[in-house]
């Protein structure tokens, strides 16, 4: 199932709707359909375009001062923002862009927010390395969280085996959980958890649409652009799969 999960965001994205057509019209030796694809593949790429689209995956978030939030039993940090890097010693670990995930958990534990901080052991079948959730565990051991008050999940894979195995160890019902992910994800986020009956408070960070004057740069293409389209397409993918799911 994981990977019918991960291969569908590619088999139906923008990258592989140009590789197909402009394959498509080499070999039916059609220009109509090669400029198709590369018409999608500019349009795709302007950020105007992705800035848009992101801000649509945003569009019921705001972020949130940490005095608003109200006190909780636990806060839940989701994976997602660990690179493994292959070194000549073994690996190492960088954090990418949704670091926001890490640093925000550890203000929220700082501010009192919950007595315990929960990393999910995140972790492909395929990938090399420790569980993303050893290495989080260690980082904010050494932001001074002590290591009596984090908690590790099993291994998962996706948002719903987070979910799943977050309700393992808390299975109280009135347990209130702060979820700790990005904008762009908490929607699929929330649906999952409670789906899993569990009560949570929400808390995205890591907000990637650009607040900003419209300016030329904005018609013109860039690989960053493209990446955020095709980012857009897996999640709202990743939306509707979870709504059929979970659909009742």
């Amino acid at each position: 199932m994981i990977y019918l999960h991960k291969i569908l965001p590619l088999i139906f994205s923008p990258l592989m709707l140009v590789i197909m057509l402009v394959l498509l019209g080499a070999y039916l030796k059609s220009k109509k359909i090669t400029l198709t694809g590369i018409i999608i593949l500019v349009i795709c790429s302007l950020p105007i375009i992705s800035n848009k689209l992101i801000s649509y995956l945003e569009i019921n978030y705001t972020p949130q001062k940490i005095s608003n939030i109200s006190s909780a039993d636990a806060i839940v940090v989701l994976s997602g923002m660990v690179n493994t890097i292959k070194t000549n010693d073994g690996y190492k670990y960088e954090f990418n862009n949704a670091v926001d995930r890490f640093i925000s958990g550890i203000d929220l534990y700082k501010n009192n927010k919950a007595p315990y901080l929960v990393f999910t052991r995140g972790k492909y079948r395929w990938s090399v390395g420790i569980p993303e959730g050893e290495y989080l565990k260690d980082m904010a051991i050494k932001y001074g969280v002590p290591s009596d008050s984090i908690i590790l999940t099993e291994n998962v894979e996706n948002t719903d085996e987070e979910a799943k195995s977050l309700k393992k160890i808390f299975l109280n019902k009135k347990t209130k959980l702060i979820l700790v992910t990005s904008a762009s994800h908490m929607p699929r986020a929330i649906k999952v958890f409670k789906a899993a009956d569990l009560n949570v408070i929400a808390y995205p960070v890591d907000f990637k649409t650009k607040n900003k004057n419209f300016t030329v740069i904005d018609l013109i293409p860039s690989a960053g652009s493209f990446s955020s389209t095709n980012y857009f397409v897996r999640e709202i993918i990743g939306r509707t799969y979870y709504k059929l799911k979970y659909r009742n």
